[in-house]
């Protein structure tokens, strides 16, 4: 999810769930201890539960990472050990890692050693064609006696030779089983079941026997899904009742970004496109707030013209403040 679940996009889809964790998109820790740390680590207070996703492999820079993302606020540190970029196999982390459970083990220790959050790994089921089931539990058992009791599980191998990050989303095959199996072996662990899940209904399926899910591109494709969250799997109300509320609201936000950073409205309507998927107009509706001609009119106006163009309501704002 690197360049899309920025914190504009975990201020919107915090718009649709209150109680869902989120994740940030993956920082590197060369990024943070050689670049601009307010940068990669700003968030909206809003956003709370969200949980920092690290790229590294040094223990000792994991550890200086992990404790920034603690004093900034976040909930939770993740590690990566799932992405299987050849860009990111050639800075030594990601999924090749997976061939390295000591490394991964160690990292997690100087992680846990100096942050009192919770620090959580996310993986794949194994690395290139291989399939042992073994591979995958000795890393889950070497990695949790550093300190590690959840695992976020990408239910495919990783085929680091060969495939793009997209294909290795799609070609290897997806083993549920394993992860349930895992469960099964580690019953005193956390599993978060990864990859494939597209309905309210798998994700109801998955949690009989794992768990969490989680869910990344389905979600950001069509947020809407996350709009009944709240109460189906929380027992607490929803909070967006309306998409035109959550455009609304997002509006808004793109004004006070405005104010507050010069943040361009359009850096922030990329995030909301999937909002009416699947509803008739949408692909208009999309086009008006894809429209760079339009970068400085009102984000208000937008909407404005974005619903008249798609023939359909809006609400207005003095409607939604009264």
């Amino acid at each position: 999810m690197m360049d899309w679940t920025d914190r504009h996009c975990r201020f919107f889809h915090r718009l649709l769930t209150r109680r869902t964790l989120l994740y940030t998109e993956m920082v590197t820790t060369g990024a943070l201890i050689h670049g601009d740390v307010p940068r990669h680590l700003q968030f909206n207070a809003e956003e709370h539960p969200v949980a920092l996703q690290l790229g590294g492999s040094e223990p000792a820079d994991l550890a200086q990472c992990a404790k920034l993302g603690e004093d900034w606020g976040y909930d939770e540190i993740n590690l990566n050990c799932g992405c299987p970029s050849e860009r990111v196999q050639r800075g030594a982390f990601g999924a090749c890692l997976m061939a390295e459970p000591q490394l991964v083990a160690d990292g997690v220790k100087a992680m846990v050693d100096v942050v009192s959050v919770p620090v959580t790994v996310k993986h794949r089921i194994g690395i290139d064609k291989n399939e042992d089931y073994g591979f995958v539990r000795d890393f889950v058992g070497q990695v949790s006696e550093a300190g590690c009791q959840v695992f976020i599980v990408h239910a495919r191998n990783a085929w680091l030779k060969g495939l793009s990050p997209k294909a290795n989303r799609e070609v290897p095959p997806l083993r549920y089983a394993t992860v349930h199996r895992l469960k099964a072996d580690f019953p005193h662990l956390v599993f978060v079941l990864n990859g494939g899940i597209t309905t309210e209904v798998q994700i109801a399926e998955q949690l009989q026997q794992l768990d969490g899910v989680m869910l990344g591109r389905e979600a950001y494709h069509n947020p809407w899904l996350m709009a009944n969250w709240d109460e189906r799997f929380f027992d607490q109300p929803a909070p967006a009742a309306e998409r035109e509320r959550v455009e609304q609201q997002m509006v808004d936000y793109m004004a006070r970004e405005a104010r507050v950073h010069g943040t361009p409205w359009s850096s922030i309507a990329r995030h909301m496109l999937g909002l009416r998927h699947g509803l008739p107009g949408a692909r208009r509706w999309r086009q008006v707030w894809s429209d760079h001609r339009l970068r400085d009119v009102a984000p208000q106006e937008v909407m404005r013209l974005a619903h008249a163009d798609a023939r359909t309501p809006v609400v207005s704002a003095e409607a939604l403040h009264a």
